[in-house]
């Protein structure tokens, strides 16, 4: 178990600082949060999880896993496993919780402060990628539904749509924490309703008969790789959104609370995806999904591709905003969610007005689990290590402090993410990149696997030196 840390008690007076409230710009980006301005509780970890994930990218998820060669049982099966990955999102967060500060500043403790620069780089790269990719999908289905009105034809109106969704998601993560939570929590209530008629209308036909050839371990480990990297993704965020947590609150709750938000969405969306799989061609899912459901519930349909890819958005975008913080860049977190804002809008006009923008992000995207596999292995491995304790002058210190190193290099975090980083590479199997030893695992992709092997290495080179820290 996670150890206990003396702390002062939040008072009952955290509210009222003004800081942190629905509609209000937030003051406070990396820079710890006092504990007299903390608040909430674990439930609150629970809607933004459950809201966020009420995404149709889990459909999509599902789909593939079907497309993969693996029967209906099969591919919900893998859905299920990979919901459970969810666990080591709620356990990230933790960090956050102990530390009142962004995930990005802990894994300074494992990786050095200036070892951890460059996967904070890429973590802003991925982040922006991911807000690009489901602005795209948003404004495509708001796109679908004023042709369903009546306007189609020429760029007027997915332009509107594009500047709709981008508006809508920039708002909200603009306000900052309060306000992201607060329309994680209220637009869940919606789509959760409107998700769950779509799963009861496209399950009960599911093809639930065995396939003609059993899936090979290609077909297997491609789905758990497409399942499993969108929890993995999240990974460098947990601890953005339960740094205002009071510290009195239970570590086992705000595991559980995000274990199960995640879990309950992402699997049930997924299942859906697979069912839908069966039925009908899910190359285009969207198109695909839609005709399996009646025609009243279709304008609804396209409303709910649109409010979850909202939802995640804002995630993405909100902690892209503190990413850049973590890489140095002397603005507040408003201002600096702006650059992010400003690629994000630039990227979506590129995947919508561009040939083939989409697939060459979503193949680069896929490509960078390779890094980011590892990089959580050792994270989640010095986490348990440290008992998720830290030394937060040191977390913050530009220059010197307990996590400076040598040099601001941390050689056991580097080392355990070189190694994950090189397992997940000799055995990727993606479009941008084919690992050598793929072939001789009968096509079978261990990239996810990384983060194991780092986490092994890690463990086994700072077992001796790295501890919890003892004020």
């Amino acid at each position: 178990m996670l150890g206990h840390e003396t702390a002062p008690v939040t008072t009952g007076t955290a509210r009222t600082t003004g800081r942190d409230e629905v509609f209000q710009v937030e003051e406070h980006g990396i820079d710890p949060i006092p504990d007299a301005e903390r608040h909430g509780s674990a439930k609150d970890v629970f809607w933004l999880w459950f809201g966020s994930n009420l995404t149709f990218t889990y459909v999509i998820n599902g789909a593939l896993a079907v497309a993969f060669g693996l029967s209906f049982r099969q591919a919900a099966a893998v859905v299920v496993i990979g919901g459970l990955a969810f666990l080591a999102i709620g356990a990230a967060g933790l960090s956050g919780v102990r530390t009142g500060t962004a995930t990005l500043v802990v894994s300074r403790a494992a990786f050095g402060r200036r070892g951890n620069w460059p996967a904070g780089l890429l973590n802003w790269i991925v982040s922006i990628g991911y807000t690009v990719v489901n602005t795209v999908v948003g404004t495509l289905a708001l796109e679908a539904f004023l042709a369903d009105l009546g306007w189609s034809g020429g760029p007027a109106p997915r332009a509107l749509a594009l500047a709709v969704t981008l508006a809508l998601t920039f708002a909200v993560a603009l306000w900052g924490h309060a306000t992201v939570q607060f329309a994680e929590r209220w637009m869940a209530y919606v789509l959760a309703v409107g998700f769950a008629a779509l799963v009861v209308l496209v399950l009960p036909g599911a093809d639930t008969s065995a396939p003609a050839a059993a899936p090979g371990a290609q077909a297997w480990s491609l789905a758990f790789v497409v399942v499993l990297a969108g929890p993995f993704s999240y990974l460098p965020m947990p601890a953005d959104y339960t740094r205002y947590l009071p510290r009195t609150t239970s570590l086992k709750a705000v595991t559980r609370s995000a274990a199960l938000g995640g879990f309950l969405s992402s699997v049930a969306l997924g299942v859906a995806g697979a069912a839908a799989a069966t039925q009908v061609d899910m190359t285009d899912a969207v198109a695909g999904t839609e005709g399996l459901l009646p025609g009243w519930f279709q304008p609804l349909f396209l409303a709910l591709v649109l409010g979850g890819s909202v939802t995640n958005s804002i995630i993405t975008l909100y902690s892209s905003s503190l990413n850049l913080q973590v890489l140095g860049i002397p603005w507040s977190r408003a201002r600096a969610i702006v650059i992010s804002a400003a690629v994000t809008a630039a990227g979506s006009l590129g995947a919508l007005f561009l040939t083939d923008f989409t697939t060459s992000l979503l193949s680069f995207l896929s490509l960078l689990i390779i890094v980011f596999a590892p990089w959580g292995g050792v994270f989640l491995a010095d986490m348990v290590l440290r008992r998720c304790t830290y030394d937060s002058a040191g977390l913050h210190a530009d220059t010197g402090g307990a996590y400076w190193y040598r040099s601001g290099l941390h050689p056991a975090g580097l080392t355990a993410l070189l190694a994950g980083l090189v397992f997940s590479a000799l055995t990727c199997d993606s479009e941008l990149w084919t690992g050598p030893l793929v072939a001789p695992l009968g096509g079978a992709d261990l990239t996810l696997l990384g983060a194991a092997v780092s986490a092994l290495v890690y463990v086994l080179l700072a077992r001796g030196h790295v501890a919890p820290h003892r004020p």
